[in-house]
Order: structure tokens, then C-alpha cells, then sequence
């Protein structure tokens, strides 16, 4: 590869695009809703808010020196990250506490790049994180779904157009943050009609730090509720 063609790829990678027009963005919130809202599309699109959850707690859980052993992904959307290490400690609870909040985070640092012009460096951005989970990847479904997932975001970044690029890069974003805070509702819910008896992500840290599970689940909904309005801002430029 020659020296000019890297560095058409790097600018066009990084250069910055023009903000696209309201409506536009406006648009793409009220798809990302229409999917995030009606129990039938959010059956399907929650495995995308998945990858995220299980990515996160996989990054996590390398962040703090822990041992990586696989991430599996099913196709009922639930999903599973095995690390080792400590069973108890600071690592294992950010470790914990990562998943929920993942595709929230995921989206707001999403919108910050919107917001700076950075629509096919967010694409890329993608792609690339897409890939690292998948060498990480256990199972089937799992390799499926990355794979696939990896693949629109490639082709919408190499073969498209810029309005089509912007298009997919702000309702991917505004899936991220406006889909973040349905599970841990979706959780609590499930939580109280079971009487608690539930051995889901809040309830772990419950017992890695004598705080109740009622006390993380709250601090899930303040980080996902603060990440919506707070990238909701940046993307529609307010």
C-alpha cells in the first residue's frame, strides 16, 4: 500500500463532515424510538443494545487486569462474559457495573463525535471495536450477530454517500442512548415481580458490596437518563 493511498484513507477517516440538517436528526430519533418503544422491534434490535452490554463488561474486565475467557451471545438477547481474576474488588465491580451502562456510554461518546463532525471516523470507530469483541467471541449466534453488525457498519462507511453515512451513524447513536435506558427498567420490573429473586447484574453487586440492588439500579437509570439528555443535546445542537 503506498503512501498516498494510506493517507486517503486517514483523511478520509478523520476529516469532518458537515452537520447534517435537522430534520435529519430529528428523523433518526423518532426511528430509533419507534423501534426502542414497541415490544415487537425492541425483541429484535435489543441484540445490538446486547453486544454492547457484553462488550462492555468484557473491556471492563481487561481494563482492570482481568483475564478475558469468552463472551457468548444468545439468540433470546441475553448474554454472558466469563473473566478471571479476584472475585471480589474493585475490578470485579466495575466489571459488573459496566454492562448496563456500556451502550449508553457507548452512545454519548457516539454524539460527541457527531457533534464534532466525525461521522465516518465514528463508523470506523465502530467497525474496529466490533472486530476486537469478536476474536473474544464463544458461540454461533454470537459470531453471527458481530459479524453481521461489523459488516453494515463497513459498508455504509465505504460505499455510501454522506447523507446516507450521517443517516445510519445518527440513528445507530440515538438507538444507543435511547435504548440504554429500557433494560434497566426491564430489570427492575422483572425484579419486583419476581420478589427479587434474581441473579441479574445489580443484585451481583449487591453482594460484592453490601449495597442494595435497588441502590445500582438507580445509579443505572441517573447514567442512562443523564447520557439521553446530555447526547440528545449534542446531537441536535442545543
Amino acid at each position: 500500500m503506498d503512501t498516498d493511498h494510506i493517507t486517503d484513507v486517514w483523511d478520509r477517516v478523520f476529516a469532518t463532515q458537515p452537520d447534517p440538517s435537522v430534520w435529519l436528526v430529528v428523523a433518526t430519533a423518532v426511528v430509533a424510538l419507534a423501534v426502542v418503544l414497541p415490544y415487537g422491534a425492541w425483541r429484535m434490535a435489543r441484540n445490538a443494545i446486547t453486544i454492547a452490554h457484553e462488550g462492555g463488561h468484557g473491556l471492563v474486565a481487561l481494563l482492570t487486569g482481568r483475564k478475558l475467557d469468552g463472551i457468548r451471545l444468545h439468540s433470546d438477547t441475553s448474554g454472558l462474559t466469563v473473566s478471571r481474576g479476584k472475585p471480589h474488588g474493585l475490578g470485579m465491580i466495575l466489571t459488573a457495573a459496566a454492562g448496563y451502562l456500556a451502550p449508553s456510554l457507548l452512545g454519548l461518546a457516539g454524539a460527541a463525535l457527531l457533534a464534532a463532525g466525525h461521522i465516518t471516523a465514528l463508523l470506523w470507530g465502530a467497525t474496529a471495536l466490533l472486530l476486537a469483541m469478536l476474536v473474544m467471541i464463544r458461540n454461533a449466534y454470537g459470531v453471527l450477530t458481530v459479524v453481521l453488525a461489523g459488516a453494515a457498519f463497513l459498508l455504509v462507511s465505504w460505499l455510501t454517500n454522506a447523507d446516507v453515512q450521517a443517516a445510519f451513524a445518527y440513528a445507530v447513536v440515538w438507538f444507543l442512548l435511547l435504548g440504554g435506558v429500557r433494560p434497566p427498567f426491564e430489570i427492575q420490573g422483572k425484579r419486583r415481580r419476581s420478589g427479587g429473586r434474581v441473579d441479574s447484574d445489580p443484585d451481583q453487586l449487591a453482594r460484592l458490596t453490601n449495597v442494595p440492588a435497588a441502590v445500582w439500579l438507580g445509579l443505572f437509570h441517573v447514567v442512562t437518563l443523564c447520557s439521553l439528555i446530555g447526547g440528545g443535546r449534542w446531537l441536535l445542537n442545543l
